[in-house]
């Protein structure tokens, strides 16, 4: 039979030593750089969502304005309260319809600055023709003949 092991005083030290203040500095230096690099990733994610409101309510109201047109062969009164295709309202986004002709109209979507989404601004008409007449701050596509989807201007 084998006599019990028995740790010396230096042994004991060694095993249970830890962390030292320089580990400890290179962790937090390390989550540091993936903090600096996903928060901001974090934001355009939530900006790229929140406009998803505004290109599917504008595509859905089209379609309402065009069943309007399709009853009265007109858009004059298309986005009075109590018609089928009443201006919408949104969370992220203002909605107007302007002042539709007897074949013309023009649905405007501004973004709430509340909500962090102020200098988006899309449009979409009769013809389907969609268009980004401005965008935040450090987003380029002001201006395109489609709905900016993300901070490259692409559609």
């Amino acid at each position: 039979m084998k006599p019990p092991r028995t740790f010396t005083r230096t042994c004991v030290n060694k095993l249970a030593r830890g962390f030292t203040l320089v580990e400890l500095l290179i962790v937090v230096a390390i989550i540091g750089v993936i903090a600096a690099i996903a928060v901001p990733q974090y934001g355009d994610y939530i900006t790229r969502s929140k406009l998803a409101e505004a290109t599917a309510t504008l595509s859905e109201h089209r379609v309402k304005m065009e069943q309007f047109f399709q009853d009265n062969r007109t858009y004059v009164s298309a986005c009075a309260t109590g018609s089928i295709a009443a201006t919408p309202t949104g969370r992220y986004f203002t909605y107007d319809c302007g002042t539709p002709t007897a074949t013309t109209f023009t649905i405007t979507a501004t973004g709430v600055a509340a909500q962090g989404m102020d200098g988006f601004v899309f449009t979409i008409n009769q013809a389907n023709a969609r268009g980004t007449t401005t965008v935040k701050t450090g987003w380029n596509g002001a201006g395109s003949t489609c709905w900016v989807t993300n901070k490259a201007g692409g559609c």
